[in-house]
C-alpha cells in the first residue's frame, strides 16, 4: 500500500513541474515582435553608421554628345558637375557616348539609352538632340549647344518651349551683336565682300548664317554663301572662299570646329580674316567672337536636370534656356599675323 501511494505521489509531482513549465514560455516567444524590433534597430543603426540614406534615388543619365569639340566637352564636363553637386557621386550614373560626328551613330546612341530604360537623356548637340527627340517620347530629354530649337527640331512658330519630354539650353549668341562686330572690325568701304563659311548638313548654322546675311546685307556687304557638305569638301570651298572675299564668317558650326586647323591653314596665308561664332573657332582659325562660356551653359542644363528628376518642374513647360553674357574675345596670335587693331574691350583667348 505504502509502495502505491509513493508512486501515485511522484507521478502528481512531475505533472505539476510539467505545468509550471509549459507556463512560463522563453520572451522571445512571449513577444514575437521583439525580433523584429531589434531587426530594424540594427538596419537604422547600420545606415547611420556609414552615412547613407536607404531613401535616396540612383539615376542613371545617358548622355550622347555629338563628336569631340572643345565646347562642346566643356557643356558635357559642366552638366555632369551639376548633378553631382546636386546628388553626389554615387546619386547618379553616367553612360557618356560620343558620336563621332555621324548622325547615325548619334540614333544608335540614344536606342541603347531608350532600351536601357534611362531616367534622362543629355543630348549635346544638333544631331543628338534630333536622333534623342526621334528615339523617345516618354523619357525626358534635355539638349544642350543646339542653338535654335525650333530649326533642330522642325516647329513652325517655335515661341521658346518646345513641349513634350524636350527641353535644354542654346549657345546662341546674339547674332546682330555678331553682325555688328564684324562691322567695327572691317567696315563695309575697306571690305566690301562677306563669305559666310558653313556646313550645309547643321540645320543651325544655315539658320545663323541667314539672320547674319540679313543684318550685313543692311549695313552694305555683298554676302556669299560658302556652304560645304561635310569635312571632305571643307578645304576646297574655303579655298574658293578666301579667293573671292574679304571676310569670311563662321557661325557655330560643329564640323568648322572640329577642323579649324584646316580653314587656319588656308586664310591665314591668304590675309583673310574670321569673325566666329564661338570661341572654340575662334581660337583654332578667327580674330574675334562675341562668346559663351559652354561649361556655364552645360552647368545650366545639368541644373535643369536636377529639377526634372527630382519632380520640381515639369520639362513640358519649362522654356529654352539661353547663356545671359556674351564675351567679346580675340585670338592674339591671328590679329597679329593680319595687322588688326583690337579694341579695349576685347578679352584675349588664352592658349
Amino acid at each position: 500500500m505504502k509502495k502505491a501511494v509513493s508512486i501515485l505521489t511522484a507521478a502528481c509531482l512531475a505533472l505539476s513541474l510539467a505545468a509550471c513549465s509549459s507556463g512560463s514560455p522563453s520572451s522571445a516567444a512571449a513577444d514575437p515582435s521583439s525580433t523584429s524590433d531589434a531587426s530594424e534597430s540594427s538596419s537604422a543603426e547600420t545606415a547611420e553608421d556609414t552615412g547613407t540614406d536607404a531613401s535616396a534615388a540612383a539615376y542613371t543619365i545617358g548622355i550622347c554628345q555629338q563628336q569631340p569639340h572643345e565646347a562642346l566637352d566643356a557643356a558635357t564636363q559642366g552638366f555632369k558637375d551639376a548633378l553631382v553637386e546636386a546628388f553626389g557621386e554615387d546619386g547618379v550614373t553616367f553612360d557618356e557616348q560620343n558620336a563621332q560626328g555621324d548622325s547615325n551613330t548619334c540614333a544608335t546612341i540614344i536606342n541603347g539609352f531608350v532600351s536601357g530604360g534611362y531616367d534622362l537623356i543629355m543630348a549635346n548637340g544638333s544631331s543628338a538632340l534630333q536622333a534623342a527627340a526621334a528615339g523617345t517620347a516618354d523619357i525626358p530629354i534635355l539638349g544642350t549647344s543646339v542653338t535654335e530649337y525650333g530649326v533642330a527640331l522642325g516647329i513652325d512658330g517655335f515661341d521658346g518651349t518646345v513641349g513634350g519630354n524636350v527641353s535644354g539650353t542654346s549657345d546662341l549668341a546674339p547674332l546682330d551683336q555678331q553682325a555688328q562686330m564684324l562691322a567695327d572690325f572691317f567696315p563695309a568701304d575697306q571690305y566690301p565682300t562677306v563669305g559666310m563659311l558653313y556646313c550645309s548638313a547643321e540645320p543651325n548654322s544655315a539658320y545663323q548664317v541667314e539672320q547674319v546675311t540679313n543684318y550685313l546685307t543692311e549695313m552694305g556687304y555683298t554676302v556669299e554663301d560658302y556652304s560645304f557638305s561635310d569635312s571632305n569638301d571643307l578645304a576646297t570651298i574655303a579655298t574658293n572662299a578666301s579667293t573671292s572675299c574679304d571676310v569670311l564668317y563662321i557661325p557655330t558650326d560643329n564640323t568648322a570646329a572640329s577642323n579649324t586647323e584646316i580653314i587656319q591653314n588656308i586664310c591665314l596665308p591668304a590675309g583673310v580674316p574670321i569673325i566666329a561664332g564661338e570661341q572654340g573657332i575662334c581660337s583654332g582659325c578667327g580674330v574675334a567672337t562675341l562668346s559663351i562660356s559652354y561649361y556655364d551653359l552645360g552647368y545650366a542644363t545639368g541644373e535643369m536636370a536636377v529639377q526634372v528628376l527630382t519632380g520640381e518642374a515639369d520639362i513640358s513647360t519649362m522654356p529654352i534656356e539661353y547663356a545671359p553674357n556674351f564675351t567679346k574675345m580675340y585670338n592674339p596670335s591671328n590679329c597679329e599675323a593680319l595687322n588688326i587693331t583690337v579694341p579695349d574691350d576685347y578679352v584675349a583667348i588664352e592658349g
